[in-house]
């Protein structure tokens, strides 16, 4: 069965009314326009629509290895029905962040594939929304000596590039949790079996030997 074709007499109201809720609700100084669908990397998207996003936020969309712009796509295809394996039918772009960001991902993948063919070394990539993985693989669906596989579940499903022959995928990488900010709660300069034991003295006159 074909796949269906998303119109922008049919889903450009629905994307238009969400959007603006959107903005209104979070404060964002953005425009924007639905069109359709735009191919400039034909082998690797081939959207119905194009939404377009300009103004005064539209680095904070893009900050962040585009984290927002992401976010508010996952959020709009969500808001208005579209299946999880129909995502790629509707693409969202800012500064032609989408263009940039395609042929980073192709050059990353050619250069992991090379690297896999030499060392024979699976390769790991970051975890990543279905489309960009979907971008990875068919980046090398032409090669014969390495392939690309999905690992993980959820937030951590990642592309893994491993030799055409293994036969059994590596476990996938779990990125380290970040870093709280600011300094670590309780007194500086003592640990967790410090605390609530006041500092060792080392000392006749309570001086504490551990620094200096």
């Amino acid at each position: 069965m074909a796949a269906k074709k998303y119109t922008l007499a049919e889903a450009g109201p629905r994307i238009d009314k969400f959007l603006k809720s959107m903005f209104t609700l979070a404060g964002f100084s953005l425009d924007f326009t639905v069109s359709e669908g735009e191919t400039p990397h034909p082998d690797f998207e081939n959207p119905d629509l194009m939404v377009r996003f300009t103004g005064r936020d539209v680095e904070l969309l893009l900050s962040n290895k585009a984290e927002l712009l992401l976010a508010l796509e996952q959020l709009t295809m969500e808001a208005i029905g579209l299946a999880a394996e129909e995502h790629s039918r509707i693409c969202f772009d800012a500064n032609d962040h989408r263009i940039l960001r395609i042929e980073e991902l192709r050059m990353s993948a050619l250069a992991a594939a090379e690297r896999v063919k030499k060392t024979r070394v699976p390769f790991h990539f970051s975890p990543m929304n279905s489309r960009e993985r979907r971008i990875l693989h068919l980046a090398l669906r032409g090669e014969t000596e390495v392939r690309s596989e999905s690992v993980g579940e959820g937030p951590i499903r990642q592309v893994v590039i491993v030799p055409s022959d293994t036969k059994t995928l590596p476990e996938p990488i779990i990125p380290p949790r970040p870093r709280p900010e600011g300094p670590p709660r309780g007194r500086p300069g003592y640990g967790d079996r410090d605390r609530g034991r006041g500092p060792r003295r080392d000392g006749p006159r309570g001086r504490d030997f551990r620094r200096g």
